[in-house]
């Protein structure tokens, strides 16, 4: 898989931008902001993925010399996988439009399963210093890409969600509610179930590269594990027994639930409890092994993708390289030869000194050069 083109209107500090990458290495450099994250960004959203930096879509759109936003952006992107070249639009003004192959939605969805890539930024080392939600981020956003259907999952699940929380604080005040909280209790345990069993079976996928990955970078000094961390015990993931438990699980707790006007069980719960040599890497690791197994992480990730679709993923590292000693960087370079990748750094020298491919320059959010 690999991107063709790329052009970038009103988009970030991005004006206009029109780039022919190469099919291997691709530096994006530049000093502190001036656009190269921007236009990584711009890239990751044809995955169908939200923005890496957590950005609402109208916080995207070019603001002027007078701080008046632009009324849209549109990002133009061909890539071809395996089989064929493809066309993709995103627009962003009042509607927003995605387009992939002529074919027009309202969400970015369109894209998953279409256009895969990983994407490993600075923030993404809280995959493993951060709390739950940066765990359940990265292994929601996996998943999506895999499998398209998941998405709507989730979404549904976030919709029952939401109405039961609303329905437990109306509860209190409104006692005649309470039979109807049966009828949300028994939706969420059946998403849930889904959710949670995608969740367990993705984990398996992942392990043996993460085992393989995590020695080959330290060395084989420790051994990574990786668990699916739940409030309810599992005994395996049979979509039908664990709906059964965690509408039980979920009943158990609706004094609870009720007084605090919350849903306790559930996915949204859940964590990724990452350990080495048995013990937990957030509380215990050092500096270094934590952004070990971040790295680790995002090409078992890459990995997984390869194995369960065919196609080769892009990577988009965001100034992260410079960050690494000459043998992690190294490691992670012979991982993704023969990958297609963009590489933001301020000092394109500093990495790939024997490496080809193409270099391009950004300044104040325009291309300056391209070698």
């Amino acid at each position: 898989m690999k991107v063709n083109s790329l052009e970038i209107q009103n988009f970030r500090n991005i004006e206009n931008i029109k780039i022919e990458p190469c099919d291997t290495v691709n530096i994006i450099y530049g000093e502190n902001a001036q656009g190269k994250t921007n236009l990584l960004e711009a890239l990751w959203l044809f995955t169908g993925c939200r923005s890496f930096r957590g950005s609402k879509e109208k916080e995207m759109i070019l603001f002027d010399d007078n701080l008046v936003s632009k009324d849209f952006s549109k990002l133009s992107m061909t890539f071809s996988d395996e089989k064929r070249d493809h066309s993709a639009e995103i627009l962003l003004s009042e509607k927003k439009k995605a387009i992939l192959d002529g074919v027009e939605n309202n969400s970015s969805s369109i894209f998953f399963g279409e256009f895969l890539g990983i994407i490993f930024a600075p923030q993404h080392l809280n995959l493993v210093k951060g709390g739950p939600v940066e765990r359940r981020k990265f292994i929601n956003q996996a998943l999506c890409q895999l499998r398209p259907k998941y998405s709507n999952v989730l979404t549904d699940f976030n919709k029952i969600l939401e109405q039961r929380n609303a329905l437990l604080k109306d509860v209190s005040y409104h006692s005649e509610l309470l039979g109807t909280l049966d009828i949300w209790d028994e939706r969420l345990a059946q998403y849930s179930a889904v959710i949670i069993t995608q969740r367990l079976r993705y984990l398996r996928e992942l392990e043996p590269f993460l085992t393989d990955i995590y020695s080959g970078i330290s060395s084989g000094k420790e051994k990574i594990g990786i668990s699916y961390d739940s409030v309810i015990a599992i005994e395996n993931d049979d979509v039908e027994e664990l709906e059964k438990e965690i509408l039980k699980a979920i009943k158990a707790v609706r004094k609870e639930d009720i007084l605090s006007g919350s849903t306790s069980i559930g996915p949204h719960r859940d964590d990724i409890l990452i350990t080495l040599d048995g013990l937990p890497v957030k509380s215990f690791g050092s500096q270094g092994q934590q952004r070990s197994c971040a790295l680790s992480l995002k090409l078992s990730e890459a990995a997984v993708i390869k194995k369960i679709t065919g196609k080769q993923p892009v990577a988009f590292l965001d100034d992260v390289m410079s960050e690494l000693d000459a043998s992690r960087q190294d490691y992670i370079l012979n991982h993704i030869d023969g990958w297609q990748v963009f590489i933001t750094c301020c000092d394109p020298s500093s990495i790939l000194k024997s490496k080809t491919g193409k270099i391009f320059e950004i300044k104040e959010g325009t291309l300056c050069s391209s070698t």
